[in-house]
C-alpha cells in the first residue's frame, strides 16, 4: 500500500505553504489598516490571499491519488498573481514606488527571514524610522533622508508604502517556491505516473505472485 498511496498531506512542511500563509496573514493586517472597509478591494486581496494558502493544503492532501490534481491546486500561484497585481494597483494609484529588483530592501526582507506578521511588521517600522523607503536611504529626489523620525512623526505614507512593497517582495518568494514545487511534481508525474499507473503496477506484481 506505501507504494500504491505515498505519503502525503504534510503541507505545514512545504515552506510555500508557509510563505503563503505569511502573506496572507500580512494581507489582513494591510487591508485592516490601509483599505476602505466598504470597498470590494479589501475582500478580493484577502480572499485571494486565502485561496492561495487553500490550493497548496488541498493540493498537497489530493497528491496520494492524483498528481493531475496536485499540480493544479498548487496553482495557488494564479491567487497570489492576482494578489501582486492588487498591491501594485495600490501603490501605483497613489505615486508610490514599487520596488526593483536592484532595490536593496527587497533583499533585505528575505534575509530577515520573517516567519509572523508580527515580525514583517517590526521591520517595516524599523526602516520607516531610518528614514529608508527603497533607495538605501536616500529620498525620491536623491536627497539624503533625515534618520530623526520617530514612529509618533511618520505618515501614513511612510508605512504604507513600505507595507505594501514588503508584502510583494514576500508575494514575489513565495511565486519562486510554488514554481520549483510544480516543477517538481511535473517531473514526478512524469517519471512515475499517477495513482491510476501506480495502481495498474501493483496489480501486476500481485499476479505475478500468484502464477
Amino acid at each position: 500500500m506505501s507504494n500504491l498511496i505515498p505519503q502525503h498531506g504534510g503541507y505545514r512542511r512545504l515552506k510555500s505553504f508557509q510563505m503563503a500563509q505569511l502573506v496572507y496573514d500580512v494581507t489582513v493586517r494591510f487591508v485592516e489598516r490601509y483599505i476602505d472597509r466598504y470597498s470590494r478591494t479589501k475582500d478580493q486581496m484577502v480572499q485571494a490571499a486565502r485561496s492561495g494558502v487553500q490550493n497548496i493544503a488541498e493540493g498537497s492532501q489530493a497528491s496520494a491519488t492524483s498528481k493531475k490534481t496536485e499540480l493544479k491546486l498548487t496553482q495557488a500561484r494564479a491567487s497570489l498573481e492576482e494578489l501582486k497585481l492588487d498591491y501594485e494597483d495600490f501603490l501605483r494609484q497613489r505615486g508610490y514606488m514599487i520596488w526593483g529588483k536592484e532595490i536593496p530592501l527587497r533583499q533585505e526582507l528575505v534575509d530577515r527571514r520573517c516567519r509572523t506578521a508580527d515580525e514583517v511588521a517590526s521591520w517595516v517600522k524599523e526602516m520607516a524610522g531610518s528614514g529608508r523607503n527603497g533607495l538605501g536611504g536616500q529620498g525620491k529626489n536623491g536627497q539624503k533622508v533625515s534618520t530623526g523620525s520617530t514612529p509618533s512623526t511618520l505618515s501614513t505614507k511612510d508605512y504604507s508604502e513600505l507595507s505594501a512593497n514588503a508584502a510583494l517582495v514576500l508575494i514575489a518568494v513565495a511565486c519562486s517556491l510554488l514554481d520549483r514545487q510544480v516543477e517538481r511534481l511535473a517531473k514526478d508525474f512524469e517519471n512515475e505516473g499517477g495513482f491510476t499507473e501506480r495502481l495498474y503496477r501493483v496489480r501486476s506484481i500481485r499476479r505475478k505472485g500468484l502464477q
